[in-house]
């Protein structure tokens, strides 16, 4: 009778979780890109597996980018999250942006936010 009752009560918690877990197209967009810009700031990673984990994340980016774009569903909406993502079209679609003006991702990024490779050399680590 427990573990009659003990499943019961698990498959109604995965159910309810389930039909809560929906994210958009927009939103594992920015999921995604997420961890690509977590990957390009990360000091505890070595160079070639940052190499390979931006690869990888690009080519998933590349992927949403078009999903978002082509999805139906967001013109409709008038969010502030859809309103800021494509009035941030640079930020929003890296890669894409990156290609069009032929630039790596990272480099785009980084100029995207005003940031440049002399301003990153001329940081200091310190305490705050």
């Amino acid at each position: 009778m427990k573990n009659l009752v003990f499943t019961g009560v698990t498959l109604a918690i995965i159910t309810s979780g389930l039909s809560l877990a929906h994210a958009g197209s927009l939103e594992n967009l920015e999921r995604e890109r997420a961890i690509l810009i977590q990957t390009m700031l990360s000091g505890d990673v070595g160079v070639q597996e940052r190499e390979t984990k931006l690869e990888t994340s690009g080519v998933r980016l590349v992927d949403l980018e078009r999903m978002v774009l082509r999805d139906k569903s967001l013109s409709g909406k008038n969010t502030s999250m859809v309103q800021a993502a494509f009035q941030n079209y640079d930020l929003t679609f890296l890669v894409h942006a990156s290609v069009e003006k032929s630039r790596s991702v990272t480099d785009h990024w980084l100029q995207s936010v005003g940031l440049s490779t002399q301003t990153l050399v001329n940081a200091r680590m310190g305490r705050r």
